[in-house]
């Protein structure tokens, strides 16, 4: 009991060192629910389904552009027009194909978040970086494992 609250509250601490908004609301939403007493099946839930929630939540973000009208087929089109726009639509295929892999590796080896996590708390408190969260970490680390299998 004692364990997970002081990891928390060491999380905090560095989140707001960091300035990092999303991982303050995370740690004090979990926080409100351990000490509410949520915990026994909602973190199992919420571990289960977060991920998916969060792409949605993503998606409907970069989504959200194409709803108001911000970018239509015109843009599009023009788009293709462009080198840069061709290496983006290849990086965004790529990322998309490296978050897959992350989600299988979250799935099957979940003790693997916790190295994922330190290492977006690192990224972002000592260099200023971007937390985009595991998912992408573990898609570069599920790649990397494989990598390495294949040379084992």
């Amino acid at each position: 009991m004692l364990e997970p609250l002081l990891f928390l509250f060491i999380l905090l601490g560095i989140a707001f060192v960091a300035k990092n908004q999303s991982l303050i609301i995370a740690v004090l939403v979990l926080l409100v629910m351990k000490l509410a007493g949520f915990e026994a099946k909602t973190f199992s839930f919420i571990q289960g389904k977060g991920i998916n929630w969060g792409v949605t939540i993503i998606t409907i973000a970069v989504l959200a552009p194409i709803a108001s009208g911000d970018i239509g087929f015109k843009d599009l089109s023009g788009a293709f027009k462009s080198p840069y726009a061709w290496i983006a639509l290849i990086s965004g295929m790529a990322v998309a194909l490296l978050a897959k892999g992350g989600v299988t590796l979250l799935a099957e080896d979940p003790h693997i978040t916790t190295a994922l996590v330190l290492g977006t708390i690192l990224a972002v408190s000592l260099f200023k970086g971007v937390a985009v969260g595991p998912l992408i970490g573990a898609g570069i680390a599920f790649a990397a494992m494989k990598i390495f299998e294949l040379f084992k």
